[in-house]
């Protein structure tokens, strides 16, 4: 990774935050009276927030609206260590969601995206942002941001290809999801911007099998490789992720968390934990390996950022892991129950 100047950014996440409303039962048992937390997410925010544990200098490019709950949404954003003075504003509401889930894995989602201001992304937005792209350690942005509105789409484009024109490094995120788009959209933005990535993660089963017409991890990887994409960490299941950076494809296991609570947003832990950690100088597999340990202690959080673990924490984890003290691996699951998707 190229050097950069002190007073540059170590990682940039562009992309949506969400007001996050957690409910504390099933939502179909909801009812009136049914107890709810209000808390702040969205894969840009959970990335961010783990880059900054991870020891980056890390910014979000955001739109967020004019509401009521964008002051403490940026206040929350701040107290997890990462700067919003770059954040806009627009004349809509927040994004927001609600949540049910439990550490099985069993989660439900209800969004509210409609005209949110997080949609309003574009690329004059990206343009007013461009010295920091141009002079940034990384990028870290997703499907989900581009499948927003065709703004949003246009905006993710054009902050890749600056900071791919400018050397910088970019990890994406194809993070699928239906209710946003269609197959073929989301096809057509991988192919577009897998050439820019230098990391490109994915889930599979489910993401593989929608974007490049496998259920094969191994085969999701050649695939997205063949894309133009430098190196694929694929989260596969049962306790494991595969790597390949073109050398050779392996699969690493990760550690046990024996604490679990929620699943949500630890996909966007380990890439923005990966991500930072490759912009402060870890071999890839350094990177990897405290991506996956970050990963697996955030699920011990309800919610996207309920838990974001210390760096302290996340090497401790991952070099107990590598000397084999840290238990048998698996996913961060109970041992008896299914894995939960790490993804939202």
């Amino acid at each position: 990774m190229t050097a950069r100047a002190a007073a540059d950014y170590d990682v940039l996440v562009l992309g949506e935050v969400l007001v996050e409303i957690h409910a504390g039962t099933a939502l179909r048992e909801a009812a009136d009276g049914t107890p709810a937390r209000i808390s702040y997410s969205g894969d840009a925010l959970n990335a961010a927030a783990a880059a900054a544990a991870a020891g980056a200098r890390t910014a979000l490019l955001a739109v967020v609206g004019d509401d009521e709950l964008s002051v403490p949404l940026l206040r929350r954003a701040a107290a997890l260590g990462v700067d919003v003075s770059h954040v806009r504003r627009a004349p809509h509401p927040n994004g927001a969601y609600l949540l049910s889930a439990d550490p099985d894995g069993d989660r439900e989602f209800v969004y509210w995206r409609t005209r949110s201001a997080g949609s309003t992304l574009a690329p004059g937005h990206v343009d007013s942002w461009r010295d920091l792209l141009t002079h940034c350690g990384a990028l870290v942005t997703s499907g989900i941001t581009g499948a927003l509105s065709p703004s949003s789409r246009a905006a993710v484009l054009a902050a890749a290809h600056l900071v791919h024109a400018a050397g910088g490094h970019l990890t994406y995120d194809p993070n699928f999801r239906p209710r946003l788009t269609g197959r073929a959209e989301a096809r057509r933005l991988l192919a577009r911007i897998a050439p820019l990535t230098g990391l490109l993660k994915t889930s599979c089963p489910a993401d593989a099998r929608a974007l490049v017409d496998t259920t094969d991890p191994r085969q999701a990887a050649a695939r997205l490789r063949a894309l133009g994409a430098r190196t694929v960490a694929v989260t596969a299941g049962a306790g494991r992720l595969l790597l390949d950076d073109g050398r050779g494809a392996d699969y690493h296991p990760v550690p046990v968390n024996p604490a679990p609570v929620d699943a949500t947003g630890a996909g966007d832990c380990f890439t923005g934990t990966a991500t930072a950690r490759l912009v402060l100088g870890d071999s890839l597999r350094e990177a990897v390996a405290h991506g996956i340990a970050a990963a697996s202690l955030s699920v011990s959080g309800r919610g996207g950022t309920g838990r974001v673990p210390p760096f302290s924490e996340t090497a401790a984890l991952a070099a107990a892991h590598r000397s084999g003290t840290a238990g048998r691996a698996s996913l961060p699951h109970r041992a008896d129950g299914p894995p939960p998707v790490p993804d939202r």
